[in-house]
């Protein structure tokens, strides 16, 4: 399904006084820009059923390179500057090798 590359698992967390409306249509567009860029694959989010402030994201990066320029890109720092999220946690991750032990 996937090939080997460079995969984040990041929790963001809506800021209090934020319309979580308003955030939703801004996460949704960081998706679909962080879609469009150069070596990432995939960048889906999806909101915690029991906590609706936060947001899991999943992204598929081809190499390091593309997750740095990941955070150089203008719609990144435009998401950021929102102020809309504040990041609770994030992990990197590679595929797991069949038989590794």
């Amino acid at each position: 399904m996937f090939e080997q590359g460079l995969f984040i698992t990041a929790a963001l967390r809506v800021n209090e006084g934020i319309s979580l409306e308003e955030a939703k249509v801004a996460v949704a567009q960081f998706c679909r820009d962080m879609n469009s860029e150069p070596g990432c694959s995939m960048a889906v989010a999806m909101q915690d059923t029991k906590e609706p402030r936060r947001f899991v994201f999943w992204e598929r990066y081809d190499d390091q390179a593309a997750f740095d320029a990941h955070f150089q890109a203008k719609h990144t720092q435009e998401f950021i500057a929102l102020g809309y999220t504040q990041l609770e946690q994030a992990f990197e991750a590679n595929l797991m090798e069949a038989g590794a032990e």
